[in-house]
């Protein structure tokens, strides 16, 4: 297809003029600044944001452990293992819930033989004797003043696989009021502490 010479520049001549000629600027093109006004917000969200996490971090206080103090002579101590969590009292360990196997209590070992409950009676009962003791030893003692005396601790001794649901029963058994506990230590051992001699 070839054009004339004519028919060229009348071609030519309609491009040129379609395109403005000097158009008059109404309006500033703010694109390049709203880019820069957008970094900078970025950059300063960021270094707010770096400076807080900085500054919270140096004002967090970790718990002081206790794990440096030393229990009371006779500190109540229950021993969870595979087969039943055992109680130690003034004279020996003794079996007070069987588990069966996977750390589950019987529903009959559970308060009012319901398998949703979290309270374990002969547990509460264990260790609401137990603190009873203590208390009446205590007592005995000629310096004994209750408002100077540290809240009663349970020692809990279990594994690294002791199911957590088993865990909690236990906590929250020794925290109901017949059992007086609200401290407890948590001993976890690599593997579990050897259970009661089978009978």
């Amino acid at each position: 297809m070839s054009f004339t010479q004519r028919e060229a520049r009348t071609l030519i001549r309609r491009a040129v003029k379609r395109v403005p000629e000097g158009e008059e600027i109404r309006h500033l093109n703010i694109m390049p600044m709203m880019d820069m006004m957008t970094i900078l917000l970025v950059a300063f969200i960021f270094q707010v944001a770096v400076s807080a996490t900085e500054a919270t971090a140096a004002q967090v206080s970790l718990p002081q452990t206790v794990a440096a103090d030393e229990l009371p002579e006779n500190a109540a101590t229950l021993v969870i293992t595979r087969t039943g969590i055992l109680g130690k009292d003034a004279r020996d360990m003794k079996l007070l819930v069987s588990l069966k196997s996977g750390g589950s209590i019987d529903c009959n070992d559970l308060e009012d033989r319901r398998c949703d409950s979290q309270k374990i009676p002969t547990l509460v009962n264990f260790l609401g004797a137990f603190r009873a003791t203590e208390l009446a030893a205590l007592k005995e003692k000629p310096d004994f003043d209750p408002k100077k005396q540290k809240p009663p601790e349970l020692m809990i001794i279990a594994d690294r696989t002791t199911p957590f649901h088993l865990l909690v029963r236990v906590m929250y058994s020794a925290k109901q009021k017949e059992a007086g506990y609200k401290h407890f230590r948590l001993i976890v051992q690599k593997s579990f502490p050897p259970g009661p001699p089978s009978q």
